[in-house]
C-alpha cells in the first residue's frame, strides 16, 4: 500500500478512516472507498469513523494538513491497513492509503490510529 496523490483542500468536507485486512489491494491505484476486505468486528463499523482533521497550513515551500488520533474504543479488530476518503463528496474518493507493516489486532480494546506530528517534514499529508 501507498500514498495516494489525489488530496486537496476541500474545506468542510468529513474524512473518514476504514480499515482493512491484509487481503486488500489498496495503493496509489486505489480511486475511493471500497468494501472489498474492509475489516469487520465488534465495535467497527463499515466506513469506519470520521476523522478530526488539523486545518491546511504552510511552513517554506511544503503545505500540510493532518489528522487528530483516531481511536476505535472497545474493539475487537484485526488490520493491515487504512484508507482515508472523502465522506462527503460524491464517489467518497480515496485520499492516502496506509499500510501498517503488518496485522494489528486489538481484542475488546482500544484500536488507535495514531498519527504524525502535524509538521512539514512529518505531517500524514504534504505537497512540497
Amino acid at each position: 500500500m501507498e500514498a495516494v496523490h489525489n488530496f486537496k483542500n476541500t474545506g468542510g468536507s468529513t474524512f473518514n478512516l476504514a480499515l482493512y485486512t491484509s487481503s486488500a489491494s489498496l495503493g496509489a491505484g486505489t480511486t475511493a472507498y471500497t468494501t472489498s476486505n474492509e475489516v469487520s468486528g465488534t465495535n467497527y463499523t463499515a466506513k469506519g469513523a470520521s476523522l478530526t482533521r488539523v486545518d491546511p497550513t504552510t511552513s517554506g515551500t511544503t503545505a500540510f494538513t493532518d489528522f487528530a488520533d483516531l481511536t476505535f474504543s472497545n474493539a475487537t479488530v484485526t488490520a493491515r491497513g487504512a484508507l482515508i476518503f472523502n465522506d462527503s463528496a460524491s464517489g467518497d474518493p480515496s485520499v492516502c492509503a496506509l499500510d501498517f507493516g503488518g496485522d494489528k489486532t486489538s481484542t475488546a480494546g482500544d484500536f488507535t490510529i495514531q498519527f504524525p506530528a502535524a509538521d512539514a517534514s512529518n505531517a500524514i499529508i504534504r505537497i512540497a
